[in-house]
């Protein structure tokens, strides 16, 4: 069950699932057994999306930028878990952000034009076009062996598994990584 009640223990998104669609996946997580939402607020989501390097946004505050934060969430919440389950799902809601995406000639300097996919006026809609067409290529291309959820059985973080030998188990070791070592390391104490 999620829930959008504020918290005042509730940390800050983690950045750490080294893909922006599974970061977005990762700003609910599990608290005290319950899933929450990590973003309350236009002002939190927008700190979030300049975390993960898609600009800084100018903030209204009137809960839009929240709102289709958490649409594209589920969206790719939905799509992501259809993908590891080898089943078909409704893309429908993803293709509406990514209308964002249509690239367009860019020719703003003397000499050479580019060819941008994200221009556009409204920095929400670039950011969240940018957003959605990262989960579109994960979905697509991405190698979904690859894509897991932590080990650690109190965490639902999730991440791309980009190491070397492809054996990352925890969301991080600094977090769940490190719990486990400590448990692993008392039950060995505790049995001599």
């Amino acid at each position: 069950m999620t829930t959008t009640d504020a918290m005042p223990d509730l940390p800050p998104p983690f950045v750490l699932a080294d893909h922006p669609a599974l970061d977005l996946l990762n700003t609910q997580m599990l608290v005290e057994g319950h899933k929450r939402d990590l973003l309350q607020n236009d002002a939190q989501a927008a700190q979030w999306l300049e975390q993960i390097g898609l600009g800084v946004a100018t903030v209204v505050g009137d809960g839009r930028l929240l709102g289709e934060l958490r649409a594209l969430r589920d969206s790719i919440e939905s799509l992501v878990t259809a993908r590891r389950e080898s089943r078909p799902a409704d893309p429908a809601t993803l293709n509406r952000f990514l209308l964002g995406a249509v690239p367009q000639l860019v020719w703003e300097q003397p000499g050479a034009p580019e060819l941008d996919r994200f221009h556009q006026a409204d920095v929400m809609t670039r950011q969240l076009s940018r957003l959605a067409y990262a989960a579109a290529e994960l979905l697509a291309e991405g190698d979904f062996n690859l894509v897991r959820t932590c080990e650690s059985a109190d965490c639902s973080l999730m991440f791309y598994d980009r190491t070397k030998a492809h054996k990352r188990r925890w969301c991080s070791m600094a977090l769940c990584g490190n719990r486990h070592k400590v448990a692993e390391f008392r039950k060995r104490r505790q049995g001599v």
